[in-house]
């Protein structure tokens, strides 16, 4: 894993990227001089240069925004296909208007075909060569946990569905009369010291898992590894590299106050804000037809009286409350009863609100929320007073999550589905706390480019 800005990143990802992109730029090489095989060849060196640079950016961003580079995505939302025709699809749109924007980069659309080809040929064929060799178990960092209770337990299928494993678990070493609770082959006789173990194993890493942490640790014997080069991980930063979350289960108060992150510099704060009236200023020119679409559809629905737009409270930055505006999706009179959960199949959504909600159009008017700086583009979703409260009293450092402006889009929105209990908001928060801990530009430019995925493969809508 690297770590940039705060934010981890998969080094098997990030290779696959550095290969892809220069399999994307070699395309347009071979690809014009298969075009031009029979042909003079009317292009100049300069001009391909540029060209197959912009080509390999386009198609890479295209690729990235559809989760091509995610190291989250589970095996169940792949859909390797579907995902990079519309990344092809996307980037064909891009390049032609980057083209008609600086002609003097333009290629013909013969040469474009073929390039196109050539590399969705080279982009499968790396696919496949990456896929059937990553995950192979003498490349993997290989990794020993000391305790073999419940939490030690979890690490088991904690990458299992994944599309690349990130690591492979060695062993357990019980301590103290452990109430061992994993397989027992996976156990490592503790006849031998810990240092002797990682030497005979060759370990990258030892993992910390420990029911009970006034256990006694084996101080030395760890001191003797660390010394060697084996990195030492407590169970909260290891969960925080490998799923990029804050593990609720294991969070005391001493971890948050000792880690890294949480900065909430002046400057830094200026930087968001910029950034959130320039992400919403543009996003507003490009969807302002779409809104005024779906006003038109609104009120052909439900009729010229029915409100287009509904203001609902919910709970800001610094547990502030304010008004937050969408698109009307459900009936006028969707919480005469009070406040609830939206549902599957909820019967309270018209026609033109399953549509919105699925495509996330009934959003698009926070972005006059981001501009009034209530909200920000990227942060935790917004929750309403009357949920807020319980969650604060039942989901320990529920309050932390609001230390932040919500967003439109958020770490949750991408890395968990639709939360419709308690059970997801906890789930959530985890991802919600990470954000708040690692918060970075980086990491929201991140967020916004995989929430075109989210969009598109209309994940968690509800």
């Amino acid at each position: 894993m690297i770590r940039v800005f705060r934010h981890y990143l998969s080094s098997a990802y990030m290779w696959l990227m550095i290969v892809e992109f220069c399999v994307f730029y070699s395309a347009m090489f071979f690809g014009s001089r298969v075009r031009f095989l029979w042909d003079p060849v009317w292009y100049t060196d300069q001009t391909l240069y540029f060209a197959s640079i912009i080509f390999s950016i386009v198609l890479l961003i295209s690729c990235a925004g559809m989760g091509l580079y995610r190291r989250s995505l589970a095996w169940d939302d792949y859909q390797l296909l579907p995902r990079v025709c519309i990344s092809f699809s996307a980037a064909i749109f891009v390049l032609v208007s980057i083209y008609y924007l600086l002609p003097e980069f333009q290629v013909a659309r013969s040469v474009l075909g073929v390039v196109l080809v050539v590399a969705f040929i080279g982009f499968m064929l790396s696919r496949y060569l990456f896929y059937r060799y990553v995950s192979l178990d003498r490349i993997l960092r290989r990794v020993l946990v000391i305790g073999c209770g419940e939490k030690a337990n979890k690490l088991v299928a904690l990458n299992e569905e994944y599309l690349v494993r990130g690591f492979t678990i060695v062993g357990f070493i019980p301590l103290q009369e452990d109430q061992c609770t994993v397989d027992k082959k996976y156990i490592i006789s503790d006849k031998q010291s810990i240092y002797e173990i990682t030497q005979q194993h060759d370990i990258d890493e030892i993992v910390i898992a420990l029911d009970d942490r006034r256990k006694i640790m084996p101080t030395d014997d760890l001191l003797d590894c660390k010394m060697s080069g084996v990195e030492i991980m407590d169970l909260m930063s290891f969960y925080e590299r490998e799923r990029g979350l804050i593990y609720l289960e294991n969070l005391f108060p001493s971890w948050l106050v000792f880690s890294d992150g949480f900065a909430q510099s002046g400057l830094r704060s200026v930087g968001k804000r910029l950034f959130d009236i320039l992400a919403s200023l543009l996003l507003l020119l490009v969807t302002w037809p779409v809104m005024l679409v779906t006003v038109i559809a609104i009120v052909m629905e439900s009729g010229v009286k029915a409100p287009v737009f509904y203001k609902q409270v919910r709970v800001g930055e610094k547990n502030k409350n304010f008004n937050v505006i969408k698109f009307r999706s459900m009936t006028v009179d969707a919480e005469k009863d009070g406040a609830q959960w939206a549902q599957k199949k909820d019967s309270r959504v018209t026609r033109i609100g399953s549509f919105i909600r699925m495509c996330r159009i009934d959003e698009l008017p926070q972005i006059f929320n981001v501009l009034n700086g209530q909200m920000s583009f990227v942060g935790p979703r917004p929750e309403r007073p009357e949920f807020v409260e319980g969650f604060e009293k039942r989901i320990p450092y529920y309050r932390e999550r609001h230390r932040v402006k919500p967003g439109i889009t958020g770490w949750a929105q991408l890395c968990y589905p639709y939360g419709a209990d308690e059970q997801d908001t906890i789930q959530k928060l985890q991802y919600d706390l990470y954000y708040v801990k690692n918060y970075s530009l980086f990491l929201d430019l991140n967020i916004m480019l995989h929430t075109i995925e989210v969009v598109l493969w209309g994940k968690g809508a509800r």
